[in-house]
């Protein structure tokens, strides 16, 4: 059995990994957060890349390059721009945009909601559902395929809805459901 070593820059040749996703699931994603990944993309081709290439040509031609601080940060910057680069162009292959103010059945949660619920210590949360590649937890924003996503999905104002946790299944109620523009 052989393992791969690294090549002489120390480039592992491993992608990012992707988010977890159930086999077979899509990569649901809302406009908003499609245009974020697709800006993304862009800002790395077009600005990021060629001023590193640009670091590294210069720190190149400065000679010894075993010593020389701007060529190997400039290389592994470089590396992890493309790593980057490339988890983006293949997840936006595959990304299926829905939009949440396009959903009919407003009653019930659905990709895309905002939902506040009760938790099981009586304290009020407001979480957004929504693709795996757009999840910003400092905007309470849950993938759809997170334990609380799964609990909510399908449910209405009103219900109460199990969510397991790694301490053992909590009740939830649902109070409102929102659909949003982005």
């Amino acid at each position: 059995m052989s393992s791969a070593a690294p090549d002489p820059d120390g480039n592992d040749g491993d992608d990012e990994p992707a988010p977890p996703m159930p086999a077979g699931a899509k990569n649901y994603i809302t406009p908003a957060g499609h245009l974020r990944l697709r800006d993304e993309l862009h800002r790395l081709r077009r600005v990021e890349r060629p001023q590193v290439v640009e670091v590294v040509a210069w720190a190149a031609g400065n000679g010894d390059r075993s010593e020389n601080g701007d060529y190997i940060y400039g290389k592994r910057r470089l590396r992890e721009i493309d790593r980057r680069i490339r988890f983006l162009i293949k997840r936006l292959e595959i990304a299926e945009v829905v939009d949440p103010s396009a959903q009919k059945d407003r009653e019930r949660v659905f990709f895309g909601a905002t939902v506040t619920y009760l938790d099981a210590r009586e304290a009020e949360r407001t979480v957004r559902i929504v693709g795996v590649d757009e999840v910003r937890p400092e905007l309470h924003e849950v993938s759809w395929v997170s334990p609380v996503a799964r609990a909510l999905l399908k449910a209405r104002e009103g219900d109460m809805v199990e969510l397991r946790t790694p301490g053992g299944p909590e009740t939830i109620e649902v109070l409102r459901i929102e659909y949003r523009d982005a």
